[in-house]
This record gives C-alpha cells, structure tokens and sequence, in this order.
C-alpha cells in the first residue's frame, strides 16, 4: 500500500475469449458428471419403464405436457393368463395359512384340555421331529350316554374326567372307564414304531394289587396309566395322546373315509348290533378293499369276537380272532388315514376342504402335544420310516395275559432301536 494512502491502480482485467457466433442447429453442450455406482445398485437391472413413469410425473408437476405419446416405444401389456395366475397363487397362498391356522388354534385347545397331572409325568421335548421321543396312545372304552351302549357314561363330567385324563373323582370316582386301547409310538429322527399292548396283560398298577394293565386309567386317569407303563416295560414315555372316539369319527368324515384291505371277509356286531335296540353297530365288510366312514372305521378298530356272516362261507373270521388281528385292523385304519392325505389323487379334495380338515384333526385326540409339536408328529408319521404295529406276546393265565421279562426287554429295545 503507498504511503500516501492512496488506494493501489486496479488490477488489468484479463479480456474474454471471442464468442463464437450460434449455430442454431448445433446442439448445446452439456457439462457430464459421472457418479460411482453403489454395491447394490450393480445387482438392480435397471428399471426403464418405472424411469419413464416418473419422467411424465415430473413434466405434469411443471405444467408441461411431456412426450408425446407417439413418441413413445409402445409396452406390451401383461398376459391376462399370467395374471390370473398370480392371484390364484396369492388365494392358493391365503387358503393353505387359513388350512394352518385352523391346525395350530385346534391343536392348542386340545392342549389345554389334557389334565395337570398327566403332564407332570412326562418327560419329552418339543422338538420331537429331530429328537425320537416315546408317545404312549390310550383309548378308553367311554361311550355317551346318548348311545345307550352297555357301559355309557350315566354323567357328561365323567365322561369329560375320562377325556381329559383325569383321575376319577366325584359323583364318578368309581373309576368305570378303563383303557381299550394301549400302543406305544416312538416317533421322530426318522422313524416311526408302533407297539401295541394287550389290554388285558396282566401289570403292577402303583396303589393297587397285580391286574389288567387298562385298569390304572379308571384308578388314576392318564397319570396313574402312564406311571404302570413305564414301571412294566422299564421305559420313560415322552408325550401321551387320549384317542377321543367322537372326534375320531368326524376327522375320518372329513378326510372322506378310509379304506382298508381284509384277507377274509368279516362281521361283527357292536355292542349287541344295528337292531339290538342298545344303538350298537352291525358290520359287514368284504374280502378285499373297503371304504369306511368314521363310525365304521372306528367299529372295525374295536372287533373283539366276529360273528358268522349271513350266507356263511369258510372264507371269513370266525375262530381265532385275538389281540393281534385287532392291533392290525388299527393299523389298517391309521395307514388309511395316512394315504388319504398323502396321495396325490386326493390333493384337490384335500386343498379344497383344507381348513375343516386342519380343524378337525387335532379334535381326535387330547395330548400335551400343542400347535408346535403335533406337526411334528404329523410329519413324522408321514416320512418317518413306518413298520407293521408289533404286539407284546404272552401267555393266558388266569383270566389275563401274562408277559415275561425277557419278553418285555425284547420288545422295548425293538422299539427304541
């Protein structure tokens, strides 16, 4: 700065390029820049047609009238047929869940009806489809009153103590229900076992003096018949289902029925037979494939002793109908059930009424198995490796069937494995 304060001489401004005369047909220039590209964004295909969706919106929010449709390469719409059919998959999608859901909300209210002292002694986990855990199954021999078969249920309380498990107490503390049936199911890791146990194998019952092994369910319910269980065979039961007949019936109507296959023809009457005036059930099936309802299904599970059929010929049951033929006529029933939801013929009927299905397939059974391990059961059934039911072998002696150790040893390591 000078030293008189006076303010220094401007700096000489540098002079402008010429400007180049405008050419109206050259295009403008435009200065490009170029960003990187993210991660993601080299994964995305680009999407024209959404870009030029968003280009009109902007001219519309300018005020301008944007392309001209000609202008425009034309996009070709998509197939009605291709639409159709993702809606159907979407409806498909929905009526499986519905299917699910009804599953899960029926299992779990069958849970809660399983008496408190049954799930004290149990052992098992939840994860039963990974981990082979033992199931002993028990049907009882509870009829209602309404059917006026010998031994119905006089009280519905006794009639729901004997479904829930509980041990008889009441008006009903008689104990007048006892186990008809007795299997032990090992079940998960990829298998599927069955052992069946004649009622009338003769057991220490904890309480009580040596007798039928079914008489511990009308002593002390599912607790006390889980407990005799384990003491005669020296095994731990996991898990117990309650067979509800009632349920049971309406879960086969509702699959359609069953079909099994006899060797022999055979008949039986029911609790004195259709005209026996007692609401008795009189069967008749053929030699060869036989479609069932649930109450003849449920009929040809129960046949202790045929009768002669109508036009007898030497080609039926008559003699020598035990505990064993019994155990097989179950499992025909339980493989029927199993190939009505498994074949591929009956997936459309199956899809079609999925959610009555799902509904009424946990209401045959109470069990402490909820909407998280009854599917796991289910599974396992279906593909776990499935052998013919073993039965338990004995002798008669005195009114009962008696069964060794060495036996009852052989038994359970079969069916552990």
């Amino acid at each position: 700065m000078p030293a008189n304060g006076e303010q220094p001489p401007p700096e000489p401004r540098r002079p402008e390029p010429p400007k180049q005369p405008t050419d109206p047909n050259r295009p403008p220039e435009y200065t490009v820049y170029r960003s990187r590209r993210g991660l993601l964004s080299r994964l995305r295909a680009p999407d024209i047609s959404s870009l030029r969706e968003r280009t009109k919106r902007s001219y519309r929010r300018l005020g301008r009238g944007g392309p001209k449709a000609e202008d425009q390469p034309a996009l070709a719409p998509k197939p009605l047929l291709r639409r159709a059919a993702k809606w159907l998959a979407i409806a498909a999608g929905v009526w499986v869940l519905i299917s699910f859901g009804a599953f899960a909300i029926s299992a779990q209210i069958q849970k809660w009806k399983l008496a408190d002292g049954a799930g004290e002694a149990l052992g098992g986990n939840p994860l039963l489809l990974f981990s082979p855990q033992t199931i002993l199954v028990i049907g009882t021999d509870a009829r209602p009153g309404d059917t006026q078969e010998p031994g119905a249920a006089a009280r519905d309380e006794c009639l729901e103590q004997q479904a829930r498990g509980e041990a008889p107490h009441g008006p009903c503390s008689q104990g007048q229900f006892r186990a008809d049936t007795l299997m032990l199911v090992r079940a998960g890791g990829g298998s599927f076992r069955k052992l069946s146990i004649p009622r009338d194998t003769i057991a220490d019952i904890p309480g009580s003096i040596p007798q039928k092994i079914n008489a511990a369910y009308a002593f002390g319910g599912a607790k006390l018949q889980i407990e005799t269980v384990e003491d005669f065979l020296g095994i731990d039961v996991d898990h117990v289902v309650i067979v509800d007949f009632e349920g049971f019936e309406e879960f086969i109507d509702s699959i359609g029925g069953v079909e099994v296959d006899l060797p022999r023809r055979l008949c039986a009457e029911i609790s004195g037979g259709a005209g026996g005036g007692q609401g008795g059930i009189t069967l008749r099936l053929g030699k060869g494939k036989n479609t069932l309802n649930g109450q003849k299904a449920l009929s040809y599970a129960r046949v202790r002793k045929p009768s002669p059929c109508p036009g007898a010929g030497a080609n039926e049951f008559t003699t020598g109908y035990d505990d064993r033929d019994r155990a097989q006529a179950q499992q025909q029933v339980l493989n029927g059930i199993k190939s009505r939801l498994t074949s591929p013929r009956r997936l459309p009927y199956n899809f079609i009424r999925g959610p009555i299905i799902g509904w009424n397939a946990p209401k045959a059974i109470v069990t402490d198995m909820g909407a998280f391990t009854m599917p796991q059961l289910v599974l396992s059934s279906i593909f776990g490796s499935n052998s013919q039911t073993k039965v338990l072998q004995g002798s008669n002696s005195g009114g009962g069937v008696s069964v060794s150790q060495a036996e009852r040893e052989r038994a359970v390591r079969k069916l552990i494995g």
